[in-house]
């Protein structure tokens, strides 16, 4: 198995993370602590022990270690309309050169809150908040300025039907 290093989180908190160590993390009650946490973020150790039979101590020690390798983050998920973002858009680019590093680039961008590399007509995939149209025009020229980025589509979103973070423990 190899190492790699994972950044975790806004304070760029970095673990590392030995590569197929996380599976064997993802017992039923693991898998039943995080559909606990999923449900709500705050809920007390105790209260989550109580729900899948282990004790506080037990439960607060098991989330640091799925916490510690990455396979989860505790984190607060903001309405961005409630925040003064009202647009949001999701960019395609296509690129030239190392993938990664452009990647890593984009990801820098205090607007940028996703950033994928996938296959098909994009080479990657980006998300934006946006202020108001005009912010979005100029995240565009920022984004379209990274060398090796040869061309973006933007895709904004009008409305939102559905967004969650409850999968994968099923």
């Amino acid at each position: 198995m190899t190492n790699r290093q994972q950044e975790n989180g806004a304070g760029g908190r970095r673990v590392t993370v030995r590569e197929g160590a996380s599976h064997a993390l993802l017992d039923d009650v693991a898998k039943q602590i995080i559909e606990q946490l999923q449900e709500d973020g705050r809920r007390p150790y105790a209260t989550i022990g109580k729900a899948v039979g282990l004790s506080e101590a037990a439960v607060r020690q098991r989330v640091q270690r799925l916490l510690d390798a990455g396979v989860m983050q505790i984190v607060a998920v903001t309405d961005p309309l409630q925040l003064g973002f009202p647009r949001q858009a999701m960019i395609g680019l296509r690129t030239d050169g190392d993938l990664e590093t452009v990647a890593d680039r984009l990801a820098e961008f205090e607007e940028v809150d996703y950033v994928v590399i996938t296959a098909g007509s994009f080479d990657l995939l980006t998300e934006v908040v946006c202020r108001n149209d005009a912010h979005l025009l100029e995240i565009l020229q920022r984004l379209r300025a990274v060398d090796g980025v040869l061309a973006t589509e933007a895709f904004v979103y009008l409305k939102l039907r559905k967004q969650t973070y409850t999968w994968g423990t099923a």
